[in-house]
């Protein structure tokens, strides 16, 4: 008990630390430092509706494309009382030739321009790949914001110069203004002459009119820093600010939102766009799995809790034939679990903290993981009051199963009502996982979860059943082939089958759990693979340029742009609301044949050259009812709402997403409209090896991925422990019988016979349940997302059959090994 406890405590401290850091997390502020309101577009969709039987809910989802401002807004917000000045920000990119005048490079900066890098044999590969390099670049109006000074030469004065910042690159070091990046004055860098070294990040600081003309949107700008005025208060210059846009009326200029006045924290939502959704999916990620990991402590603790009391039921029937009330036997459990669980909660909400800490650092040190600029903090005071209160819960939580366990003392009954809760569970199970298989994304996984979970918990109460029905099954073969050891592992099966049964229960636990867990992602990975490989059929990708100049290349049929953004889509799933933000490619019509094949099952993708228009997935087309020339409703990446024509319905979705749209009607909502890649058809076929397949990745992937990994294997550890507690408990209750055996004459070696006839039967037994439990939710869930049966390597499913194996071996035998087992 103390060992489950411990560990139990460990890990819910861990979530609970991580949630509080995920709660407590934001944008890190940087650019604008300086700048106590920050006036930006609101970089959140909102969608209010009524679903039937409920109340009015909103729902929101984060933007990841830039929601820009009319440039009016700064005239309005410079006239504010208070304010010393009011400074836009225009933010741009360009792209730089690592390998000017080479084969595939093309000259020029800009955001239209760059250099182009192949893959393949064909005139377009030239001498070898050449990746742009890609500079972000604003106006130096803007470094005034953080601020960020010079710290050698001067500030640009006209067109083609520019101060490059100091602040990335090779680090080359020397104490040279500029060595850093391994620029200096006087160098060339994507057309630009630079004329100054500033301080901060390696951005590109040209002069206003420069960034406002490359930014290539006029009339808006990204944000406005207000610089204060000396003396003015925060708090006062925000309800100026904000009363001064409330009377102008300014609106974004995207889906027509009021502005936002920013402060705080706040401000860094502004600077790091990804940050607040990537902060808000953690959170949900964390709160869903939150369910999963008290649900798997419950049935730890009620398993270990019940068998410890059972095997004390003999102490338990002398306290009350001698008056001790069923009362006072449950106020001495409870309090003999306070004293037990109390110090390993204590302990393992403890250790809780340096687990969190070595996640969270786990995190921080791969890139890509955690988006630029969020911040996940862990303050003294979370760390420190975190142990404490998840101790208490552990605690409770431990006595209730107490209480529950003993409210009948020395009247155990016949059974009837579990066996009646237990038939029901898992009839709700079996009904689970069928709504799973008509129902899609995360309802199908939601459905599946539950039915696994509602598998378990029926399996849990039904344990001495099915282990009595298990025992009459092999009963012939332990008698007829054991021999002696046989005859004793059927004859205590018969006797003690609660006993079996709770030894079964762990070991269906961790079998299906980690079958649907694995088996889950392997399934979709594999599918999506197989999708991909089939809808990429371009002989060629190149990076770094446009499918309008490839096109212009000999020995190219067709090419096109492959533009990488995200999609928010509003609909009612499973009678919820909500509101999803999907990944999309944009692409050019005229150029996906022999490029991009999506598996057309109905309408033409040559209808994607018109305006307002979009070709669907076949699953999500199936979810909103829709067909070739239905419309569907998104909003853009930058929260813009379309309205857009359905002209075909594809298959592979998984690989490409559930929409495809125009790049003409994507790339106006994209912060870089420039192309991720461009897949082109060349004349002759390619001798370099195939092209790496087009696949989009759901917002935040790569973080849940880990998350989910490290919460996935922490449970695997607890339920893994839980086998081996429990078959420990059982065997260390047992000794007497085994000692009884002894001393009528069984040996050493049969009654470790007996004792591996028993380890064989609960692993057999265990692994064939697990399989079913988890077979049943993961094939629905896996026909309902990709029309095939699950999938699990087999290098996986051995470990996990060899991990239950040796689990329950040792459990089996540590309690009676050595002279023990002797004597």
């Amino acid at each position: 008990m103390f060992a489950a406890v411990a560990v139990t405590s460990a890990l819910l401290g861990a979530l609970a630390l991580a949630l509080g850091s995920a709660g407590l997390g934001h944008a890190r502020v940087e650019r604008y430092a300086a700048a106590p309101v920050v006036v930006a577009g609101d970089q959140e969709v909102r969608w209010t509706t009524t679903p039937w039987g409920g109340e009015t809910t909103t729902e929101k989802a984060g933007l990841t494309e830039r929601v820009r401002i009319p440039s009016t807004a700064v005239d309005v917000l410079r006239t504010v009382p208070g304010v010393r000045a009011a400074v836009p920000d225009v933010s741009f990119v360009v792209r730089e030739p690592a390998a000017a005048g080479g084969p595939g490079a093309a000259s020029g900066a800009g955001p239209a321009s760059g250099a182009g890098a192949a893959s393949g044999s064909s005139p377009l590969s030239g001498s070898g790949p050449a990746e742009a390099r890609v500079q972000t670049g604003r106006s130096w109006e803007a470094a005034r914001l953080a601020p960020y000074r010079l710290v050698d030469g001067r500030e640009p004065r006209r067109a083609g110069e520019a101060v490059m910042g100091a602040g990335a690159g090779p680090g080359l070091g020397g104490g040279v203004p500029g060595a850093r990046t391994g620029v200096r004055v006087g160098d060339t860098v994507a057309g630009h002459t630079v004329v100054g070294i500033a301080d901060g990040p390696a951005v590109l600081y040209v002069t206003s009119a420069e960034a406002r003309k490359l930014a290539g949107h006029p009339g808006a700008v990204d944000a406005v820093g207000i610089l204060a005025e000396p003396g003015v208060p925060v708090d006062t210059l925000h309800a100026r600010v904000r009363a001064a846009l409330d009377r102008a009326g300014l609106k974004d200029t995207a889906s027509g939102q009021p502005l936002r006045a920013l402060t705080g924290d706040g401000r860094g939502g502004a600077e790091h766009l990804a940050a607040p959704p990537a902060r808000q999916e953690l959170l949900q990620l964390l709160a869903a799995v939150s369910g999963t990991v008290v649900l798997v402590a419950v049935l730890v603790l009620a398993s270990l809790v019940a068998q410890a009391l059972q095997q004390r039921a003999a102490e338990r029937d002398l306290l009350l034939s001698i008056g001790a009330t069923p009362r006072q036997i449950r106020a001495a459990a409870g309090r003999e679990v306070t004293r037990v669980a109390g110090l390993a909660a204590l302990l393992g909400a403890v250790a809780a903290v340096p687990v969190f800490l070595v996640l969270r650092s786990t995190l921080r040190a791969r890139d890509g993981v955690v988006p630029e600029g969020l911040e996940l903090p862990a303050p003294n005071w979370l760390l420190a009051a975190s142990p404490v209160l998840i101790a208490v819960v552990v605690v409770a939580v431990t006595r209730l199963v107490v209480l529950f366990a003993t409210r009948r003392p020395g009247r155990p009954g016949k059974g009837g009502t579990r066996r009646v809760a237990g038939i029901a569970l898992l009839t709700a199970g079996v009904a689970s996982a069928g709504t799973a298989a008509f129902q899609g994304g995360d309802a199908a996984a939601a459905a599946a979860g539950a039915a696994t979970v509602t598998l378990v918990s029926g399996c849990a109460l039904l344990g001495p059943w099915i282990a009595r029905a298990a025992t009459k099954v092999l009963e012939p073969a332990f008698r007829g082939l054991g021999g002696a050891p046989g005859r004793l592992t059927a004859a205590g099966a018969h006797a003690h089958s609660r006993r079996l049964g709770a030894a079964l229960v762990p070991v269906v636990l961790v079998t299906s759990f980690a079958l649907v867990q694995l088996s889950a992602g392997t399934t979709m990975e594999r599918a999506a693979d197989a999708q991909a490989r089939a809808a990429t059929t371009a002989g060629l990708a190149v990076s770094g340029t446009t499918a309008e100049q490839v096109r212009k290349r000999p020995g190219v049929e067709s090419a096109t742009d492959v533009l990488r953004s995200s999609v928010v889509l509003a609909r009612t799933e499973a009678g919820t609301p909500r509101l999803d933000r999907l990944p999309v490619l944009g692409v050019d019509a005229s150029g996906l044949a022999g490029t991009l094949d999506p598996g057309v099952v109905s309408g033409d993708l040559a209808g994607l050259a018109g305006k307002g228009t979009v070709a669907v997935g076949a699953t999500m087309a199936e979810s909103l009812d829709v067909k070739a020339g239905s419309t569907v409703e998104l909003r853009l990446g930058d929260g813009t709402p379309k309205r857009l024509r359905v002209v075909a319905v594809y298959e592979r979705s998984l690989a490409l997403g559930e929409f495809l749209l125009p790049k003409a009607e994507l790339a106006p909502h994209m912060s870089d409209p420039y192309p991720a890649r461009v897949l082109a058809a060349p004349e002759r076929t390619s001798t370099e090896g195939p092209v790496v397949p087009e696949r989009v990745s759901p917002p935040g992937a790569e973080l849940n991925g880990l998350v989910s990994a490290v919460i996935v294997a922490a449970i695997g550890g607890l339920t893994l422990l839980s086998v081996l507690s429990t078959l420990t408990l059982i065997g260390a209750g047992r000794r007497g019988e085994l000692r009884l055996l002894g001393q009528v004459g069984a040996s050493a070696g049969q009654l470790r016979r007996m004792l591996g006839i028993e380890a064989g039967f609960l692993t057999a037994t265990g692994l064939l349940m697990g399989v079913v439990v988890a077979a049943l939710p993961l094939t629905a869930f896996a026909w309902s997302l990709t029309g095939g049966l699950p999938y699990l390597p087999p290098a996986q499913l051995g470990l996990i059959a060899g991990t239950v194996a040796v689990t329950v071996v040792a459990g089996v035998f540590l309690p009676a090994s050595g002279r023990r087992l002797g004597r």
